[in-house]
């Protein structure tokens, strides 16, 4: 849970101050995550199978979970490992094979099982992996489920297992992409088609790499693909939404009306208007709510983002009369927010986008889909359609800390540069926060000001390396 640390204000649109996330033992912001052989080893996924199975194992019926997976080679390691877990605690498994994150969620629901697991890394190399979490509802676990597994994890389970009969079974279940791809057209406005609509899907050599394509085509539109021919080392390599640039080529070479980038497990996009300028997670949500808006369909006093979202979508939404509640990094902190105030539309400039209409987790082609779906209605060229905003400027820096970020959170110096870049901002914004999934403390300032926002990330980065070096 992030919790803030230091001086934090507001003031109109300001807001300063310093965030530490803090992380458990093995649980991070989504789930877990690490180098697979490194932290994820198949001894750790038997035992988080156990202790969630346990966790999850409910009355005299027959427990299920459904597993799904993204293409990187360490899936087959911890998919077999996590079939053990869970079969030794009487849990039957629905094994999905490479599936996006968001379908595996959609499934656990649609198929009642008593819980899901995502097998994948999202947007990190194919050396990383992590296990994702999802309960009966679809939707990721409250802090306290995810401490209460780690308990477990960490436990004697072995007075816990079940009896010889009473062992699990698992079996791999045929026709889950068309059930996924089914549901995604669903999202769209009846009887709309893409028909005439020239579009390049980057699948990142991950999940998504059959489905995308597939529903696209489906739908009428001209589909050009990058990134789906997975060889379990290349998943983001290159391409996916960390690294456009092929897409932005492509988009440009076959003069495109739209790019689609996903990544590793498509539960975030990018989108590329036909001039391959970018349009971020923050443009989207900027899109979505003012098409639901006019339609009549936007719940709730307007839209839930994080900490990182730019300011300039918070005046775009201000001007049309509506509000941003800004939460911690980490899409289920997002998604929290919006069970509590009632709002259906939320996520992250990174792409996580999540419309609980369709979803109650991040997925990233059918924020797409609603996007393209506003392109084809305006019969505009996505580069007016999708530009809602200026963002204004906004600088990211990471420190490397491979030992955590305590050490740092109470050092004087950081805290000192902390509080002077804060009050120099002024009207600016400024986050320093520890990743939940990388090994590094992040530095964003923003601010109409470009030479004041480099000016306090630089000081603050100084400031860090000094502490890391002490």
């Amino acid at each position: 849970m992030a919790a803030p640390i230091g001086c934090e204000r507001a003031q109109n649109d300001c807001q300063l101050g310093m965030q530490v996330q803090m992380a458990g033992k093995y649980f991070g912001t989504d789930g877990i995550r690490g180098r697979a052989n490194g932290l994820i080893t198949s001894s750790l996924a038997l035992r988080v199978g156990q202790a969630t199975g346990l966790t999850f194992r409910r009355g005299e019926h027959r427990n299920r979970v459904v597993i799904g997976k993204d293409t990187r080679l360490s899936c087959y390691m911890i998919e077999n490992a996590l079939v053990a877990g869970f079969t030794s605690v009487g849990f039957d498994v629905l094994l999905l094979g490479p599936m996006p994150t968001p379908a595996v969620a959609m499934l656990t629901r649609s198929m009642r099982a008593d819980v899901g697991m995502m097998i994948s890394a999202s947007h990190n190399a194919y050396p990383d992996n992590g296990i994702k979490f999802f309960g009966p509802d679809g939707c990721k676990l409250p802090d306290g489920t995810e401490q209460a597994i780690e308990t477990l994890i960490d436990s004697d389970l072995s007075g816990k297992l079940a009896g010889s009969a009473a062992l699990g079974r698992a079996k791999r279940i045929d026709g889950v992409h068309g059930r996924y791809i089914e549901f995604a057209k669903r999202t769209l406005p009846r009887g709309l088609a893409l028909d005439g609509m020239r579009v390049v899907v980057d699948c990142a050599n991950g999940a998504a790499y059959r489905v995308a394509p597939e529903a696209l085509r489906e739908l009428g539109a001209e589909v050009i693909t990058i990134g789906v021919e997975p060889d379990g080392l290349n998943i983001n390599r290159d391409c996916g939404s960390t690294a456009p640039q092929t897409l932005i080529t492509k988009v440009r070479e076959f003069r495109a009306d739209i790019g689609i980038a996903l990544d590793g497990d498509a539960d975030r996009v990018i989108l590329v208007d036909e001039q391959g300028q970018l349009i971020d997670g923050d443009q989207i949500l900027a899109i979505i709510a003012e098409s639901w808006q006019a339609d009549g369909r936007l719940a709730g006093p307007g839209v839930v983002a994080t900490i990182m979202s730019n300011m300039a979508l918070e005046r775009r939404l201000e001007a049309i009369g509506l509000s941003i509640v800004r939460t911690a990094v980490g899409d289920h902190h997002v998604v929290a927010a919006m069970q509590s105030l009632g709002c259906n539309v939320g996520g992250e400039p990174n792409g996580h986008i999540i419309l609980s209409d369709h979803a109650a987790t991040g997925d990233g082609f059918t924020a797409a889909l609603q996007v393209l779906a506003v392109v084809k209605r305006l019969d505009r060229p996505a580069s007016i359609a999708c530009r809602r905003f200026e963002p204004v400027p906004q600088l990211t820096r990471d420190v490397h800390c491979a030992n955590g970020a305590k050490r740092y959170a109470e050092d004087a110096r950081v805290i000192d540069a902390i509080s002077v870049a804060t009050r120099r901002l002024d009207r600016g914004r400024l986050i320093v926060r520890p990743s939940g999934t990388e090994p590094v403390i992040r530095v964003t300032a923003e601010g109409d000001d470009p030479e004041l926002i480099e000016w306090a990330v630089d000081s603050i980065v100084d400031a860090l390396t000094e502490a890391m070096r002490r």
